[in-house]
């Protein structure tokens, strides 16, 4: 049983550190979990999460394996203590046990500090955003079918604009970027009011890119999802966010061949499998309406497309096999806004960049309740680090009230059960969030929106769900 040396918080006496072996984390019966209890409502809802968890755990393997937790300090709560917002004993411990958990945390408004829920991504290199949406039965929402969504997003967590590269205006680091952006660049003219314009850099990286569709698509393949939706604003942002959708498409074929199929692969195929004397150029024309309409350079282009998937994939994926492929396609962020709410079945997993995964996440998480019950993880499939958190804020006028719902870090915690591969915990909790909102015993959130609803405490909840274990 090692240890690591912090400053000034003490090391457990029981438990053992998760660790990586052969690429994979390897965790003991006695893991040593490192987390924040959160601020404003955090108390409330860890105390209630942290006893399911103990349960679930109790209750899946009779004894043989407990969870050590320790608590770390950030937020406000850290600050009064320590006069620190994120001590660096809390970032050698999640260093060390590597899996760890945490409620909402304050940031202060104005300059002078980062949000500690970024600074954690950055300085861990978490680099996916890891938000499993889907509705449990009987839970409120404003869309007529809430079961339809069942979407796993793989958000990229540490580039992007939240790299924080930004210059305020009217700073001379605004005007000297302006300047470089004008003399070397020649670029200048594209800003409509320098001497107002606030600057900020948005790194894309193919490094970045790949190690993020790479997990999302091995993700896919391990839980037999149907598809992999690469989500971009490509149309517009060709060198970052296209780029984003071109890397993507090709680490897929390059890595994954003989198990992935990409959606215009799977347009040519099913046309020569519909008609095995189509020629190529009548395939071309099948795939691209506008092809009449082309230059001829443009018609040679897709033609050759053409004539290259049926020469080097048809004998594997061809006669239909292609449908047994998990499908990569890709689609614009502003057009998937509308279509997760019109047509949510045609997204499984989705990968997309920083921004578009913030927006895209939160109002998924409206169409299955809210982000009150939204639960989310940051991971770095490399290394093995993850932290689970809250995906809601502090809300501290309901702090020390046992009235809010504890379901994000509930299901968060879920996340993180199922993450170590306990899954029978995972699975009871799953369980008993089912059966404490299919009875209708919910928080106050839930209750004023449920006909016939008994009203119950952040702690009673936590009860329910044990009891429908």
């Amino acid at each position: 049983m090692t240890h690591p040396t912090f400053n000034s918080l003490k090391a457990p006496t029981t438990g053992e550190a998760i660790t990586m072996k052969d690429g994979k984390i390897a965790v003991p019966n006695t893991p040593v979990i490192p987390f924040i209890e959160g601020d404003g409502t955090g108390p409330d809802i860890w105390k209630a999460s942290q006893h399911v968890f103990d349960k679930a755990v109790e209750r899946a393997y009779g004894g043989k394996r407990k969870i050590t937790w320790l608590e770390v300090g950030a937020g406000e709560k850290s600050f009064r203590a320590s006069g620190d917002w994120l001590p660096e004993d809390t970032l050698t411990a999640f260093r060390h046990y590597l899996v760890g958990i945490k409620g909402p945390l304050t940031t202060p408004i104005g300059g002078g500090i980062r949000s500690l829920n970024v600074a954690l991504r950055q300085m861990l290199d978490l680099y996916v955003c890891l938000r499993p949406v889907r509705w449990f039965k009987g839970v409120p929402s404003p869309v007529k079918r809430p079961a339809d969504v069942d979407m796993v997003i793989f958000r990229e967590n540490c580039e992007d604009i939240y790299a924080g590269i930004e210059f305020k205006a009217g700073t001379d680091e605004a005007k000297k970027f302006f300047k470089f952006l004008s003399e070397d660049l020649k670029a200048g003219k594209n800003v409509r009011f320098p001497e107002t314009s606030g600057f900020g850099i948005k790194p894309v990286s193919k490094d970045g890119t790949e190690r993020l569709v790479k997990a999302a698509i091995e993700f896919a393949l391990s839980v037999k999802r149907p598809s992999v939706t690469i989500v971009h604003k490509g149309n517009i942002m060709k060198f970052t966010e296209g780029a984003f959708r071109d890397w993507g498409y090709a680490l897929a074929i390059q890595s994954f061949r003989d198990k992935v199929v990409t959606e215009r692969e799977s347009w040519i195929i099913d046309n020569k499998d519909k008609n095995a004397d189509l020629n190529d150029v009548d395939n071309a024309k099948a795939i691209d309406p506008g092809y009449e309409l082309m230059t001829a350079d443009q018609q040679k282009k897709i033609v050759a497309e053409v004539a290259d998937v049926l020469q080097k994939i048809y004998a594997s994926h061809g006669k239909g096999k292609w449908k047994e492929k998990l499908l990569i396609k890709d689609s614009i962020a502003d057009i998937t806004l509308q279509q997760v709410l019109t047509r949510p079945k045609e997204f499984s997993v989705i990968a997309t960049l920083n921004l578009n995964g913030d927006y895209l996440s939160d109002a998924l998480a409206a169409q299955v309740g809210g982000i009150g019950i939204a639960p989310g993880g940051n991971v770095n499939y490399v290394t093995g680090h993850a932290i689970f958190e809250a995906t809601h804020g502090t809300a501290p006028k309901y702090a020390n009230l046992d009235k809010v719902n504890p379901g994000s870090v509930i299901l968060s915690g879920e996340m993180m059960l199922r993450y170590m591969g306990w899954t029978e915990a995972a699975d009871l909790i799953i369980k008993g969030m089912d059966g404490a909102i299919g009875k209708k015993t919910v928080t106050y959130d839930f209750h004023r929106m449920m006909e016939g609803a008994t009203l119950r405490k952040c702690s009673e909840f936590a009860e329910d769900i044990v009891s429908n274990f």
